[in-house]
């Protein structure tokens, strides 16, 4: 008997190692997902990667030289990397069409090999064609580089006319490696990305809770690193939801299906952000300003007693904040047990006023904040995951069920379209960065001849580069800047790798892949490490060619430098697109957006026809990633501008703020049509009003309309409402939360005037500065 209790002991033990390991693992991988969302990088990388080994496997099987190796393992992955489609016909389409371009492009790199002037012509023009196909969308995109970047692919390798066969070959090989790996090794459908993209959602969303939790406790000393955290954990759980919505028409299967995922991902971020601004309210000194949670290196709210002595509300809150965790990290398949449910229902009725603890007014909204987060987790479960068991439910969890069902069967899938860009002829972005790019290419080639009449394409690369995914003069400078740096990182990576291989063959290949993978799982994060990995590879493979030497890779600096100039130049000399010219027509389209927003969510909360809130939320998101991207140039560390850094970053903060209260106004607003406790309020429709005509206003500063009026800073919504004889607010309902953002708006728009030197006039009409 004695044996047998301590063989149970001793499995009990086991066990629990067991779990901790399984906990331990699952924790990690969360990390991991959260940090890369739908394993796009890491797929993107193994897909790579994959191509050209099985490309190098069937080669030497074939025993090729190493010069057709390397010509195949470039194209492997080129045309891998190229095809961005989501769907997987596409893709397929996309990679058929690719190889005879892949063909013709190495059949005339070959034949005007010798040909210098028609050589450098032809790929001047090959060029343009290529920067003017992305008009066409992904496959224009795919087809343009996959022809630009084989042509360079010939040059790399000197194919000559007798070699052709070979290298025609070699191009089918490595386009049907490429299609083996993307549809049957690494297969990647809309459906299995957005799954992960969904996991990448909750892991993000745990962190951000973990960061919350951290904020309940953190001393004064700690604060400033805090909150950092969480401004960059509420940002990267935005970018997750932008992602998922951008997914959803392909991986869902139906629109209505992608309204009611897209609304329960919006609930879920807007709860998780509120809750964090419910908890550096409770514990500042006064109330503290949205703004906090957007602006990097805002001042630090000071902290008092709000919170005061009440020592069982704050542990209460405490151990609830680590029960909301716990439910989010849960995966639905381990979503079991009556605990859980028992700690859902607790947390589920705090949006019951009843139910809340004896606390402080603050402490109080972080408890229903606590409640409103718990709502959001559980439609998100049920729509991602479907019915769940109900019989341990609570009364509030039942009601929270019941409006779930009344929503979804008023959530439909609105019929997007595109905007379809009607610029025509020179002012079209693509055609523009054609005649751009060709120019700074003709002036690369020739510099490029006489760094080296060998390695000029060196320098034609590099001006090519820096014009993809770039809109302005401001951008492309930014990233030539960050491409020199890689390479002259990657020049010092490449001679310590070329003396280790050494005459190693498959040793260098090995080196060569880990470069690969590098690059692509590297490449959304920093375009320098890209760069840097990207040079390194070059070194291993001039090793690989027997060309390699010091002055090589000094030359590829050379060239590198000369390319980004000619770049530069051909930006700032042909059609150039200022950067400040791009910001503006990026913030007035935020503007407008945000304008259409707030409009039609205070219509609807008035008593208006029911519209897709949510949709048009989407886009103003859109459009503010859009506009924080374009003023990278202007933030960036090398730009000698201070004081114009400072005012930018304080702009976007304040249409972060002003996007986020949007998008709570419209998400409260989406409830009115079938809420039985959330009534329409035609009195609303006054303040609505007062914000998009000062809206209006700035719009029109910011694209040079000629405007006499002022913004209004009047008095406050609460106010307006009360003196047009509305009932007293009281704090903690849903009324006083919508005037609560709908006051925050106000704010934040009369901020944006004063930057913009649009004039504010006060309650009376007089300025007020």
């Amino acid at each position: 008997m004695l044996e047998h209790c301590g063989s149970g002991q001793k499995w009990g033990v086991y066990g629990s190692v067991l779990a901790a390991i399984r906990r331990t693992g699952t924790h990690s991988w969360d990390r991991f997902a959260a940090s890369d969302p739908g394993l796009l990088r890491l797929m993107a990388g193994l897909r790579t990667v994959g191509a050209v080994v099985l490309t190098l496997v069937v080669l030497a099987l074939l025993d090729t030289g190493v010069t057709l190796m390397v010509a195949g393992a470039m194209t492997a992955m080129v045309s891998t990397f190229a095809v961005k489609e989501k769907e997987v016909r596409g893709q397929a389409v996309t990679l058929a069409l690719g190889l005879p371009v892949a063909l013709a492009a190495m059949s005339l790199g070959a034949l005007l090999h010798t040909l210098v002037i028609p050589g450098d012509l032809f790929f001047v023009l090959l060029i343009f064609g290529a920067v003017y196909c992305r008009r066409f969308g992904d496959r224009g995109t795919a087809l343009g580089l996959i022809g630009f970047q084989v042509y360079f692919v010939s040059l790399f390798v000197q194919a000559g006319g007798p070699a052709l066969p070979e290298l025609y070959l070699t191009l089918g090989i490595a386009f049907g490696c490429s299609a083996v790996v993307r549809f049957a090794v690494v297969p990647e459908t809309p459906t299995r990305t957005l799954r992960r993209l969904r996991e990448a959602f909750r892991a993000r969303l745990a962190q951000l809770l973990a960061t919350q939790l951290e904020l309940l406790d953190a001393g004064p000393d700690e604060l400033d690193k805090v909150l950092d955290d969480l401004r960059r954990h509420t940002s990267r759980l935005h970018e997750a939801a932008l992602m998922i919505q951008g997914h959803l028409e392909e991986g869902t299967r139906d629109a209505a299906t992608a309204g009611l995922v897209q609304r329960r991902v919006a609930d879920a971020e807007i709860a998780a952000e509120r809750l964090g601004m419910l908890i550096l309210n409770a514990r500042s000194a006064e109330r503290a300003d949205t703004i906090t949670m957007h602006l990097p290196h805002a001042p630090v709210p000071a902290t008092g007693n709000r919170m005061g002595s009440e020592d069982d509300a704050i542990a209460a809150l405490r151990r609830d904040l680590n029960a909301l965790l716990l439910l989010v990290a849960r995966r639905a398949s381990e979503d079991r047990g009556t605990a859980l449910a028992l700690v859902r229902n607790r947390l589920l009725g705090y949006r019951e006023e009843d139910d809340l603890p004896r606390a402080s007014a603050a402490v109080q909204d972080v408890f229903r904040g606590l409640g409103e987060t718990a709502r959001a987790v559980l439609g998100l479960r049920l729509a991602l995951d479907g019915p769940q068991d109900e019989s341990d439910d609570s009364p509030a969890t039942t009601r929270s069920r019941e409006e779930f069902d009344a929503e979804d069967l008023s959530i439909v899938g609105a019929d997007e379209t595109e905007d379809e860009d009607d610029r025509t002829g020179l002012e079209r972005p693509t055609t523009r960065a054609a005649f751009q790019v060709a120019v700074g290419s003709t002036l690369a080639v020739i510099g490029g001849e006489f760094l080296s009449s060998q390695r000029w394409y060196w320098a034609v690369l590099t001006c090519w580069v820096v014009f993809l995914n770039t809109a302005s003069t401001g951008e492309i400078l930014v990233k030539g800047y960050r491409r020199l740096v890689g390479t002259v990182l990657g020049v010092i990576a490449g001679v310590a790798l070329a003396g280790l291989v050494g005459n190693h063959t498959w040793a260098a290949f090995a080196l060569v892949l880990l470069c690969i993978f590098g690059m692509w799982f590297t490449a959304p994060l920093s375009y320098a490490l890209m760069s840097f990995f990207t040079t390194a590879m070059l070194g291993l493979l001039y090793t690989l060619l027997n060309t390699y030497s010091l002055d090589v890779l000094v030359l590829r600096i050379e060239e590198t430098a000369l390319g980004a100039a000619c770049g530069i130049i051909g930006a700032v000399v042909v059609l150039p697109v200022h950067t400040d010219r791009r910001t503006d027509e990026l913030l007035g389209t935020v503007l407008e957006r945000l304008r259409d927003v707030v409009s039609a969510a205070v219509e609807q909360l008035s008593g208006g026809p029911a519209v897709d809130l949510l949709g048009l939320a989407r886009d103003l998101d859109t459009a503010l990633d859009e506009l924080r991207g374009s003023t990278q140039p202007l933030t960036h560390p090398i730009s000698p501008l201070r004081g114009r850094r400072r005012t930018v970053r304080y702009l976007v903060a304040l249409l972060e703020t002003c996007a986020y209260h949007a998008r709570s106004l419209a998400a409260t607003a989406e409830l009115v049509p079938y809420s039985r406790t959330i009534a329409a309020d035609p009195r609303l429709a006054g303040a609505g009003r007062r914000i998009g005509q000062n809206i209006d206003l700035l719009v029109a500063q910011v694209r040079d309309e000629s405007t006499k009026g002022e913004v209004d800073s009047g008095f406050s919504i609460p106010a307006m409402l009360e003196a047009a004889g509305a009932e007293a607010l009281q704090s903690g309902t849903v009324t006083f939360r919508v005037l609560r953002h709908l006051q925050r708006l106000d704010e934040g728009v009369v901020g944006l005037a004063r930057p913009l030197d649009v004039p504010v006039a006060g309650p009376k009409g007089s300025k007020a500065g």
